[in-house]
């Protein structure tokens, strides 16, 4: 069965290659990591090209892959102490309202500019650190969806999981990334100095 894939995998490094090792390394701001990360990309298309039916660019199908292995780097980098406020217990996402509804503590505003490209590339780094950070099958769903802008169908036929499931892992992914996010300090303003 041919795929409708442009080019044969052996040219994909000299046609992709820089790109996403250059997406990578704004990343993981490490040179060994960000090059086994794009040879696991290219190892994990190869295995997988079979099943490309081209919804997608080869490269849009490439980087959708090398985030999905940027999200297992960041779920393994477990070093800082955000894993008490990712858990994946059902009050987890509870606790954060009142009985009526309101939150306990509400969301700070968010006051970046998302249009400068130093607060969009540390958006990002916090972001896949974040969702590296979520119970595996939470973070897959909010990729899925997210990322990858699978269907409700999809997500719940690849996770073997009910629509309604679905809905509510997306939820609490939701509530947990966000509540991570404000934890980096993404979005805050910044303190004018007292003179």
């Amino acid at each position: 069965m041919k795929t409708a894939l442009a080019l044969d995998a052996d040219q994909w490094v000299d046609a992709y290659g820089d790109a996403l090792y250059r997406f990578a390394l704004q990343r993981v701001k490490q040179i060994e990591v960000a090059e086994d990360l794009v040879q696991e990309t290219f190892l994990a298309a190869v295995q997988a090209q079979e099943r490309f039916k081209g919804q997608s660019s080869e490269k849009t199908w490439l980087f959708s892959i090398l985030k999905h292995k940027l999200i297992d780097y960041y779920r393994k980098q477990r070093t800082r102490n955000r894993s008490e406020v990712l858990t994946d217990d059902e009050g987890a996402v509870d606790r954060m309202f009142k009985a009526d509804g309101h939150w306990q503590e509400p969301p700070t505003p968010w006051h970046g500019d998302p249009g400068r490209s130093h607060d969009v590339r540390e958006f990002l780094d916090a972001f896949y650190d974040c969702l590296g950070h979520l119970p595996e099958r939470t973070a897959k769903a909010f990729a899925y969806r997210e990322i990858d802008g699978l269907s409700t169908d999809d997500i719940c036929q690849r996770l073997e999981i009910s629509a309604s499931n679905c809905w509510v892992i997306l939820y609490r992914a939701r509530m947990l990334l966000r509540k991570c996010l404000e934890g980096t300090g993404i979005g805050k303003p910044v303190e004018a100095s007292a003179t």
